[in-house]
């Protein structure tokens, strides 16, 4: 049964838990299955998803999204749960988290599953009939739903997390012993040379020190997953995740500074001539050559199929001309992964090129000296430490050569390659800063008194703390399983997907609920707590938005590519 929140006195308490929650996936499968099935006849009637239909019941298809989010969440939890009791590792804190995420989750199964602040999908938007529900309320659900996400446990977790020191990384994470050696590394890292500047570089606007770059080629971050024989360190998808996870903790900025790199060594490993590989791939490794993804344009935005940017042959080169925009870290860069048109007569995917497009770094005074580019820095809310940028190119030269793979119009499809572990490595920095949003407000709330006692003692405030470790932890869970199903070389589009939705929804919460804690003072900008909402906002915008997100995971489930 449920802890109550009282202290167990024996494990059999635990193992009942488990197998009350282990008996729940089948229903929740068997009602995602109901689900697909009654939107299938809604939007596939001929058994091809019409895109006309689909664009009617958006809300409805994204609904199926964040259901099936949920689904495969609550597995992820019971493999967690299963794997750490089978290693005696299944304690009460583990115990407490496992069944506040069930009872909460289960409860907006059944009631509405918030998709933003202001969307609610309930089952029956998603066509989900009154006999679906019934005979997903087994007694086991309803026990969770009744008292697994009570005030009372709420307040005992709330209680362990403090007595350990408050850390979001509290409880056994179920990863491998090597994944939790490198996540004490960066953890130290992060806090020795990162959290103690990271809000001044925040508040000035500054890019990050070029010493902490050069510190992570040391460590082998730009090269964590290239393979060995190009001077990277050949780790895994999962290492991967917990370096930019820790790094995140730090500062975002901070842990983003990789992806750039994973996104043009993915590229270059995937789509590159071995020549190309040879030539670039070690640069990136160290650190020596920054890269940056130049793909977004200012009127297409998602669209990326319908780019306008073109570039023409001219003997042995292109000549780029065109504009683009959020361009991340683009004026410290070395080489830009650089989307453009080199069939004119195109005007969607087919038509586009990728190219690793030289430039010369840029200085304060000079941040585009290339001849043929020019741009515009765009001042932001938060994810600072890179800088944004607009680019104009007018008959910028890239030589021939960089023309990624030597054939044109396989730019798209080499993108797409990339899109999978963007989005696991993106769900990993938004679980690093809804960790920073949680430690910081904990810290808050057992240091600052109110009314004679510190406000972790208010049960608002412990329920707040609660839940953020909480999700934090399922967030978690569903990434490391997108990271090991990328490993073991299994398509994994739906999986990031849905770890990179859930994970900036939790990021977005913890710090939102993170400022609540903090009152009038989170909304200073003395105080960290600012810097970690405006960091988390962009979270479900890049990469993918959340809309966006929901669309490709649904047309998956509905049957599309």
């Amino acid at each position: 049964m449920p802890h109550d929140g009282q202290t167990p006195d024996n494990n059999p308490v635990l193992n009942d838990l488990l197998k009350i929650t282990g008996q729940v996936i089948a229903p929740l499968d068997a009602v995602l299955a109901t689900a697909k099935a009654s939107l299938r006849s809604r939007m596939a009637p001929d058994s091809r998803i019409d895109p006309a239909l689909l664009e009617r019941d958006q809300t409805a298809a994204h609904g199926l999204a964040w259901l099936a989010t949920y689904v495969e969440s609550l597995r992820q939890m019971q493999h967690w749960a299963d794997a750490l009791t089978a290693e005696d590792r299944f304690t009460e804190i583990e115990a407490l988290i496992h069944q506040i995420a069930f009872g909460e989750y289960l409860s907006q199964i059944l009631g509405g599953i918030p998709m933003s602040q202001g969307e609610i999908i309930r089952p029956h938007d998603i066509g989900l009939p009154a006999e679906a529900l019934r005979d997903l309320m087994t007694d086991g659900v309803r026990s969770l739903v009744a008292r697994g996400n009570t005030a009372a446990a709420r307040a005992r977790l709330v209680e362990l997390m403090r007595d350990n020191h408050g850390r979001a990384t509290f409880g056994a994470t179920g990863l491998e012993n090597e994944l939790e050696m490198i996540r004490d590394q960066f953890r130290r890292f992060a806090d020795a040379e990162v959290a103690p500047h990271a809000h001044g570089w925040h508040l000035r606007d500054e890019l990050i020190p070029m010493e902490i770059i050069e510190k992570l080629g040391e460590m082998g971050v730009f090269g964590l997953t290239i393979p060995e024989e190009f001077g990277g360190l050949g780790l895994s998808k999962a290492a991967m995740v917990v370096v930019s996870e820790e790094l995140s903790r730090g500062y975002i900025g901070v842990g983003s500074l990789a992806t750039r790199s994973e996104i043009a060594a993915e590229l270059i490993l995937g789509g590159g001539t071995s020549e190309q590989q040879t030539q670039w791939l070690p640069g990136l490794a160290s650190g020596a050559v920054l890269p940056t993804a130049v793909f977004t344009e200012p009127n297409t935005g998602s669209d990326l199929g319908a780019l306008r940017t073109r570039a023409v042959r001219e003997g042995e080169e292109y000549r780029v001309t065109g504009n683009k925009t959020w361009i991340t870290h683009a004026a410290r860069t070395h080489v830009m992964t650089l989307l453009a048109r080199t069939d004119p007569a195109t005007t969607d995917y087919r038509g586009l090129s990728m190219f690793l497009a030289e430039k010369t770094p840029g200085t304060d005074a000079d941040p585009f000296p290339t001849p043929g580019m020019t741009g515009t820095e765009i001042a932001v809310l938060g994810y600072r430490g890179m800088k944004e940028y607009e680019l104009a190119f007018d008959g910028f030269a890239v030589k021939a050569e960089n023309l990624l793979g030597g054939v044109e119009g396989q730019g798209f499809k080499q993108l797409m390659q990339t899109f999978e572990s963007a989005r696991i490595q993106t769900a990993a920095r938004a679980i690093g800063v809804a960790q920073n949003a949680l430690e910081v407000a904990m810290g808050y709330a057992g240091d600052r008194k109110q009314f004679g006692k510190p406000l972790i003692a208010f049960p608002r405030v412990a329920s707040k703390l609660a839940m953020m470790a909480v999700e934090i932890m399922v967030a978690r869970q569903l990434t490391y399983f997108a990271a090991r199903e990328k490993d073991a070389g299994h398509r994994c589009d739906l999986e990031a997907g849905m770890a990179k939705l859930l994970g900036a929804r939790v990021a977005w919460a913890a710090a939102d609920n993170g400022v609540q804690i903090h009152g009038g003072n989170g909304f200073a900008l003395e105080y960290q707590m600012s810097r970690i909402l405006c960091d988390a906002r962009i979270l479900n915008i890049f990469e993918g938005a959340a809309e966006i997100q929901a669309q490709v995971i649904a047309r998956r489930l509905l049957g599309g590519n």
